[in-house]
């Protein structure tokens, strides 16, 4: 089964965070990624560039309507994610806290749902 691990934290508090501990999260996400790949749970992941870099794209009477920053207000922004094969609920959260964002934010443990005809499958 699918999962989506989608880390959340405040931007503005993470930049506060010193160089060195944001560059050591980094470096524990993608070992963790490596960990996943061998384990064969690993399928993607990325962290995301700030928020004020979104666009936000809606369709109305078949015209897009495009709106440039972030379109929520909150303070916790979607930081990055990881798409990973678990078993089940339990082992999906077993590998989100494992993520370095939890300790900063929240990761929503999130199940995808699967159906054939996409590319790739």
């Amino acid at each position: 089964m699918k999962f989506m691990l989608i880390v959340h934290h405040d931007e503005e508090a993470f930049e506060k965070i010193e160089k060195e501990k944001r560059e050591q999260m980094l470096a524990e996400s993608i070992a963790l990624t490596h960990e996943l790949h061998a384990n064969g749970q690993y399928v993607s992941a990325s962290p995301r560039h700030p928020a004020a870099t979104a666009v936000m794209v809606r369709v109305r009477e078949g015209k897009p309507l495009v709106t440039d920053g972030p379109f929520i207000e909150t303070r916790e922004q979607i930081a990055g994610y990881f798409l990973i094969q678990a078993r089940n609920l339990r082992d999906a959260i077993g590998i989100a806290s494992k993520v370095p964002g939890a300790r900063i934010g929240t990761v929503e443990v999130r199940p995808l749902i699967e159906f054939t005809g996409l590319p790739n499958e």
